[in-house]
């Protein structure tokens, strides 16, 4: 039996359909450190407006489990079109698009609650590997030609940022809410105060603008030759 639409409450204003959203993420600080570029980078663009979308920003915790358990709660809540998610990677001298987040916690030195795990699978029985489906290669030219130093990477390591990286991956493969969005994961590198090589912390929020863009007018990166490669 047909149902009669719910009538608007007078003087109540029409409800709009919510602006699509991209999800960014980064970390709080680890390993002694006081600051992590990553989460002072993505809180610099919370709210803003990219090409009709609704950035939305988001700490996540340097906690093995518990940053991907704060994932799903935003994945969840916000139901995003593009995810980017974001970390700091000491050494490096460039904004690194990664390439490749694999199903292994081997960390190094231990998170931000002691917990240090060795050889262990992010999602048990998942799948070895996950590509991700952000237009990295478009990505890569887009930064560079605005003069910012960025580069492919084929490795997100085996800590916290490759949990999260590969944890993002798996919901989106499997999650069929989220089969629509698509994500990735950058690593940045520390800002002048932490050490060299170092990048700017103005330049790291450029970097994220310009790539949230441009992966949101290309399309989705496959692994084939030249994907994600047209801009």
């Amino acid at each position: 039996m047909p149902t009669t639409p719910a009538r608007r409450a007078p003087g109540a204003p029409p409800k709009t359909p919510l602006r699509p959203r991209v999800l960014l993420t980064g970390f709080d600080a680890f390993g002694g450190a006081t600051l992590n570029p990553s989460g002072l980078a993505v809180q610099a663009l919370h709210g803003r407006q990219v090409l009709g979308h609704t950035v939305v920003a988001a700490q996540l915790p340097t906690v093995f489990g518990a940053s991907l358990r704060a994932l799903q709660a935003l994945l969840d809540q916000h139901q995003p079109a593009l995810v980017l998610c974001v970390g700091q990677a000491g050494g490096r001298g460039a904004m690194s698009l990664e390439r490749v987040a694999i199903n292994v916690d081997d960390a190094p030195i231990p998170d931000n609650t002691g917990a240090q795990p060795i050889d262990a699978p992010v999602v048990p029985g998942g799948p070895v590997a996950y590509l991700s489906t952000l237009p990295i290669k478009a990505m890569l030219g887009a930064l560079q030609r605005e003069g910012l130093r960025a580069e492919v990477s084929q490795t997100a390591g085996t800590f916290v940022c490759n949990h999260v990286f590969y944890g993002l991956m798996h919901a989106l493969a499997t999650q069929p809410a989220l089969r629509h969005a698509r994500g990735g994961f950058v690593h940045v590198p520390w800002l002048p105060e932490q050490g060299s090589p170092h990048m700017a912390l103005a330049d790291v929020v450029q970097g994220l603008r310009v790539a949230l863009r441009c992966a949101l007018v290309n399309p989705p990166y496959t692994g084939q030759p030249g994907a994600g490669a047209t801009h």
